[in-house]
């Protein structure tokens, strides 16, 4: 249990690296967002492809990691869209972080 969610951990470090360097422009997100997108598609893709019965195979899991890699890209591509980045980003008014206020 604790392999398994060390491993998500670490291909999802991975995955959520990868799928920001596939998304084209500059992403206006943090790298522990980052991370936590590719984390959260690992867990979410491992689940999918356990439930269609593609998650053990021989050797490398290709789909598996092909749909957690798709599922990344959709999740750093909607966070960064959204503006989600923990307190930073677009939609913040100003220096002070609030709405309404420039800060000067």
């Amino acid at each position: 249990m604790i392999a398994s969610i060390l491993g998500a951990i670490i291909i999802g470090v991975v995955i959520g690296a990868l799928a920001r360097l596939i998304l084209p422009g500059r992403q206006n997100i943090s790298i522990g967002m980052t991370i936590l997108v590719g984390i959260v598609a690992a867990l979410i893709g491992s689940l999918i492809a356990a439930l269609f019965g593609f998650a053990n195979t021989r050797g490398f899991d290709w789909w598996e990691h092909i749909l957690q890699l798709v599922l990344a890209v959709i999740g750093v591509g909607f966070v960064a869209g959204r503006g989600i980045t923990a307190g930073r980003g677009r939609g913040h008014g100003g220096a002070t972080g609030r709405p309404g206020h420039s800060g000067i």
